[in-house]
């Protein structure tokens, strides 16, 4: 298999000193890798690359670059992106930045990022809970459940000591390990930072280690702007997550240290009835080595509240009192625990400095349903203050919503993914002297997507291939998938023509969309004549079809029709590319029409590229990827190189012409002759 080709892109941003300039941009290097085993080697052949490219280039802080720095920067950047692509399984970007800080003592750090696209998978080599500086389980005894790390990988403890810090960054669909490498033998001119600077990244949950950061508490600003400022922070940084673990730990974070010393969070099992354990999600201490002696005490019993306890605050016995005997997990109400209003036992004075202190505790709850409990408690206090109790029940109602969201989120996401493989096919045909490569990449993992694909063998030495795209999302474009691809290989087995399958298709579409139509009238005068909004659509698609049959001398000879779709794209081995089938009317949509088919032969060294529109379409401002030819401009640079690289290519550069991610599903697929 031939080594990732690359395509580095380095970028300026605003903040540090460039050769000549007294201020000038930061230099940044990022490229995007596949999620195969490929991907740890060309990350280490890209970041040698970038500092060689960075000290060529008479970078200030390049000065200081040592070999053991860029041995070390290659070292991180092999395990995060070996995690990343071993445990998250997605593609992998990675970012290299150059930092400097002026100031009486001017340094320079080389910042790493790599960022994944599954935020639910944890990050490896690590107990979920190491994100938050406690041991891990490993030195505890209890097994891990980890791959063995001289297989993949030394994970987060060498990263850990490698680095001057690192840490992990949550957003919406993303997770993002960073590590920062400081510059050695470097002293630049000082200058004051620039404010853009001092806004690193955007505002999301930061789970940093090995070292826990430690907050002067003032309660103060809770009787002021201080809890509406706190609410609409975590109110935004809850609502962007969609797994109810990562709402859990950035739940954790913003509670502690800022509201309490410690925290822990149960989630109900969905579903699991009355009797079901609820589940310990998240422990957080606001100092490190407390984290485990805490969990230990919380597991041995699980906090349960009664049925009747309602939102409000709730004091509870601290988990871990020295005066209070082990911990029972007993509520208040519950048959020993103390009664809500008693607040904590008499006789229990707090010590400062010691574990005593008081907890409190909330039902999470979303639409009339508990969801969970969170514990919170301050060390060295007999009472937590009245306005921090009730900043944490505003703060527990935002927190239900959200889980409430997330669960309801994985509900969808998981009946799509299981309806979305049931419409493609689970394996697609390999056509003999042609080598394929396949990307789809839906949108949005809670909608099933509008594309789908197929290649697979008729009667009489036939391969045929399909890349279509059905109008809309979700259930509609289910169901048109669902008709359309079956019926497409049910015609193509039968032996009729390219065009003549299309005819018959669209003949079908026609007579479906007929019987829906009917079917909505009767419905409405069933409902007495009154019109009902039940958010169907057209069933018509968009489709590219075609038969491949081997020749003699080698190569095949290609039959294509385009109904609709993106022209498919012929690519020669001299650079040259023009479209291989010509534009007609999409299916579903006019009755009286005969589609013709496109013949020609695709040579040893020809390549076929078939996309959506996902692909042509995708849109940076005013502008589309495709306008002035911009597909066949990248097509043209992939001569010479095998399906899977030239698939990869324009994959890339699809992903590259936009910051934000793409907002339709991106489909294509290469043919090349052998």
């Amino acid at each position: 298999m031939a080594p990732i080709p690359l395509q580095r892109d380095t970028v300026q941003r605003p903040g540090t000193i460039r050769a000549g300039y007294t201020h000038g941009p930061r230099p940044a290097s990022r490229t995007s890798l596949p999620g195969i085993p490929l991907a740890p080697s060309a990350a280490r052949r890209f970041v040698r690359a970038a500092l060689a490219e960075w000290t060529g280039l008479g970078v200030p802080a390049a000065v200081g670059f040592s070999d053991r720095l860029a041995d070390d920067a290659v070292t991180v950047t092999n395990e995060l992106v070996t995690n990343a692509v071993v445990h998250a399984g997605t593609t992998v970007d990675l970012v290299l930045r150059l930092e400097e800080e002026g100031g009486e003592e001017p340094s320079a750090a080389l910042v790493l990022e790599v960022t994944d696209h599954h935020p639910a998978r944890p990050v490896s080599g690590d107990e979920p809970e190491a994100a938050t500086g406690a041991p891990p389980r490993a030195e505890t005894g209890e097994p891990t459940g980890l791959p063995d790390p001289a297989e993949y990988g030394r994970g987060l403890q060498l990263v850990a000591t490698l680095a001057e810090s690192w840490g992990i960054t949550y957003r919406t669909g993303l997770k993002t390990v960073w590590a920062r490498l400081p510059v050695d033998d470097w002293s630049g001119p000082p200058a004051p930072p620039d404010g853009d600077s001092l806004r690193r990244g955007l505002r999301a949950a930061e789970i940093l280690a090995p070292a826990a950061r430690r907050t002067e508490r003032d309660d103060a600003v809770w009787d002021s702007r201080g809890a509406p400022a706190f609410l609409a922070e975590a109110s935004d940084l809850l609502a962007g997550q969609l797994d109810e673990d990562l709402v859990a730990a950035i739940a954790g974070q913003l509670l502690v240290p800022r509201l309490a010393d410690w925290c822990a969070i149960w989630l109900e099992a969905e579903g699991g009835g009355p009797g079901a354990e609820p589940r310990l999600a998240r422990v957080w201490h606001s100092d490190e080595t407390g984290t485990e002696p805490l969990r230990t005490a919380l597991e041995r019993e699980p906090l349960r509240l009664p049925a009747d306890i309602g939102p409000g605050p709730v004091h509870v016995p601290v988990p871990w009192s020295a005066q209070r005997g082990p911990y029972t997990g007993n509520a208040p109400g519950a048959e020993g625990g103390p009664h809500p209003q008693d607040g904590p036992p008499a006789g229990d004075a707090p010590h400062p400095g010691s574990r005593d202190g008081a907890a409190l505790a909330f039902r999470i709850t979303a639409g009339g349903r508990a969801l969970g409990t969170v514990l919170v408690g301050r060390e060295g206090v007999a009472r937590m203050p009245e306005a921090v109790a009730s900043l944490i029940e505003d703060f527990v109602r935002r927190l239900g919503l959200a889980v409430g969201a997330a669960r309801a989120y994985t509900r969808q996401a998981t009946i799509s993914r299981i309806l979305q493989r049931g419409l493609l096919p689970s394996k697609v045909a390999e056509i003999p002297g042609v080598t394929s490569a396949l990307v789809y990449e839906p949108s949005d993992d809670g909608v099933v997507g509008g594309d789908f694909y197929d290649i697979f063998p008729c009667p009489g030495d036939r391969w045929c291939f399909v890349l279509g795209d059905v109008q809309g999302s979700g259930p509609e474009a289910a169901v048109v998938t669902g008709l359309a691809r079956p019926w497409l290989r049910l015609l193509s087995r039968e032996g009729f023509g390219v065009g003549e399958v299309l005819d018959r298709l669209n003949r079908l579409l026609l007579d479906d969309a007929m019987e829906a139509a009917e079917a909505a009238a009767l419905m409405v005068a069933a409902a007495g004549g009154q019109q009902l909004h039940d958010g169907t659509q057209s069933r018509f698609l968009s489709l590219l079809y075609g038969e491949v049959v081997p020749l003699p001398g080698g190569g095949v000879r290609c039959t294509v029709a385009s109904a609709g779709h993106p022209l498919p794209l012929l690519l020669r081995p001299d650079g040259s590319v023009r479209p291989a089938a010509e534009p007609q009317v999409l299916l579903g949509v006019v009755e009286d029409v005969a589609y013709e088919s496109q013949v020609f032969d695709l040579a040893p060294g020809d390549s076929l590229l078939c996309v959506t529109d996902g692909v042509t379409e995708r849109r940076s401002g005013p502008l589309m990827f495709d306008d002035g030819d911009g597909l066949a401009q990248v097509l043209a640079g992939c001569a010479g190189l095998p399906a899977e690289a030239t698939a990869e290519r324009i994959r890339r550069a699809v992903h590259e012409f936009a910051e934000q991610p793409p907002d339709d599903d991106v489909a294509l697929l290469v043919l090349h002759a052998g």
